[in-house]
C-alpha cells in the first residue's frame, strides 16, 4: 500500500504542484489550508506523513505540529516552507518534525525527503544545511531581529491569539474561533502587549510576521515538476 500523505498549504498553486509531484508514488489523502484544519485532519485521517507550511492561517504550522505531536505522535511531519533561517529550522525540529524542505527545492528534493522521513530518518534541504553551517561559522542573530527572548515568553494560547490579531480578526471573531469569552481575549491581548513591550496592533502584527506566525505579503513561486 502506498504511504498516505496529507498536504497543508493555503496557496492553491503550490499545493496542486506538490500533488502532481507525489501522485504516482504516494496516496494523497487530503489537502487543508489552515493549521486548525490540519490538526483536525490528522486526527481524523491518520496519514503516514503530513507536509506542513509554516505560514498557515488561523494556526501557524509550527504550533500545529506541536499539537499533532501530542495528539498523533505516530504521524510523521515534514515542513515545506520558504523560510530557511536558523530560527525557523530550530523551532521546527523542536516542534517534532522530521524533515525540512524549502519550496524552492521541492521538485528536486521532496519525494526523496518524504521517503527518508518515512524510514525514520531526518532530512534537511542542502540549502538549509549550508545556511546553518555558515551561521555556525559566523554567529550573529539566529532569530528575527529585535525578538530575542520575547516570543519565548508567550504561551501556546498567547501565540494563537497573537496570530489571529495579526491576521485582522476582531476580538469577537477570535473569541469565537478559540471558543472562549471576549474578556479572555482582551486579557490575553493586554498581557501579550505588555510582555512584548508593544503598544499597538500594528506592532503586534510586525512581531507576528517576524517570528513566522503569519506570512509576509509576497510569497515565492514553487518550481514545477522537472
Amino acid at each position: 500500500m502506498k504511504p498516505r500523505v496529507l498536504i497543508a498549504d493555503d496557496h492553491t498553486l503550490v499545493a496542486e504542484g506538490v500533488e502532481k509531484l507525489l501522485e504516482h508514488e504516494f496516496q494523497l489523502c487530503g489537502r487543508v489550508a489552515d493549521g486548525r484544519a490540519l490538526v483536525r485532519a490528522v486526527e481524523k485521517d491518520k496519514p503516514d506523513i503530513a507536509l506542513v507550511d509554516i505560514a498557515l492561517p488561523l494556526l501557524n504550522g509550527l504550533d500545529a505540529c506541536r499539537q499533532i505531536r501530542k495528539t498523533s505522535p505516530e504521524v510523521k511531519l515534514l515542513i515545506l516552507t520558504m523560510h530557511g533561517e536558523q530560527y525557523f529550522v530550530t523551532e521546527a525540529f523542536r516542534a517534532g518534525v522530521s524533515g525540512y524542505v524549502l519550496k524552492q527545492s521541492v521538485a528536486e528534493e521532496l519525494v526523496f525527503a518524504i521517503k527518508e522521513v518515512l524510514k525514520g530518518r531526518l532530512y534537511v534541504s542542502p540549502r538549509v544545511a549550508e545556511n546553518l553551517v555558515e551561521q555556525a561559522l559566523n554567529p550573529g542573530e539566529v532569530r528575527p531581529a529585535g525578538l530575542q527572548g520575547s516570543s519565548d515568553k508567550l504561551s501556546a494560547r498567547q501565540r494563537e491569539v497573537l496570530q489571529l490579531i495579526a491576521e485582522g480578526q476582531s476580538t469577537k471573531e477570535i473569541a469565537s474561533t478559540l471558543n472562549v469569552s471576549i474578556k479572555t481575549i482582551e486579557f490575553h491581548k493586554t498581557r501579550i502587549m505588555k510582555q512584548l513591550g508593544v503598544h499597538s496592533t500594528a506592532e503586534l502584527t510586525k512581531h507576528a510576521i517576524s517570528i513566522g506566525l503569519i506570512a509576509m505579503p509576497q510569497q515565492p513561486t514553487m518550481p514545477g515538476p522537472q
